[in-house]
C-alpha cells in the first residue's frame, strides 16, 4: 500500500542524508539491482507485455525506470515507475513524472492498472510514494540543492528520483 502524504514527508526527511545525493551511505548497489531486475520480469509477466526499462542510469538519485506500455493497460498513456536509490521509493506515474496533475491522474489511472502496479511492488519491498507532492521545493539538509542555480531550485522530485 502506499504511503500517505504524511508518511511521505516523514520518510524523505529521515532519508535525506547530507553528502550522500545518488546513493545512500549504506547502498548496496548488486542487491538494489537484482531487485530492480526482479520487478521488470514481474511487471512483464502482470501486464503480459515487454515493459522498456531503463537500466543505464548515471548521475541521478534514482535507479532506473521501467515504462509499461499503454497498450497493456486500460489507461491511454504509459505507467511510469521511477525507482529510486533511497529507501526502496518507488514513483508510478501516469505518462511520464509531471504530466498530470492530481485531479487529472485521479481521473485517467485506472485504479486497477496501479494496484497491479502496487501489488508487485509490495512483493518486493518496495514502498510506493506519491508523485505529487514530490514536486514541492527541496527544503532539506543534504545541501544537494548547492547543485542547482537560484533561479532553478530544486524539487523533492530531483532529489530523489531524477538526474542531478
Amino acid at each position: 500500500m502506499p504511503l500517505d502524504e504524511q508518511q511521505t514527508w516523514a520518510l524523505l526527511r529521515e532519508l535525506d542524508e547530507p553528502g550522500h545525493w545518488e546513493v545512500p551511505h549504506d547502498f548496496d548497489g548488486p542487491a538494489a539491482r537484482a531487485r530492480f531486475e526482479r520487478l521488470s520480469e514481474r511487471l512483464d509477466l502482470r501486464f503480459d507485455c515487454t515493459c522498456e526499462v531503463d537500466r543505464h542510469v548515471q548521475d541521478a538519485s534514482h535507479l532506473g525506470r521501467i515504462v509499461i506500455p499503454a497498450s497493456a493497460t486500460s489507461a491511454q498513456d504509459q505507467v511510469t515507475v521511477t525507482v529510486s536509490n533511497f529507501g526502496g521509493l518507488v514513483a508510478v506515474t501516469l505518462g511520464n513524472p509531471g504530466s498530470y496533475d492530481e485531479d487529472e491522474e485521479r481521473e485517467l489511472f485506472p485504479a486497477r492498472d496501479r494496484r497491479r502496479v502496487e501489488d508487485e511492488l509490495e512483493a518486493l519491498g518496495y514502498l510506493p510514494v506519491p508523485e505529487h507532492p514530490l514536486w514541492t521545493k527541496y527544503t532539506g539538509i543534504s545541501g544537494f540543492d548547492a547543485l542547482y542555480p537560484p533561479d532553478r531550485p530544486p524539487s523533492w522530485w530531483d532529489r530523489f528520483f531524477d538526474y542531478l
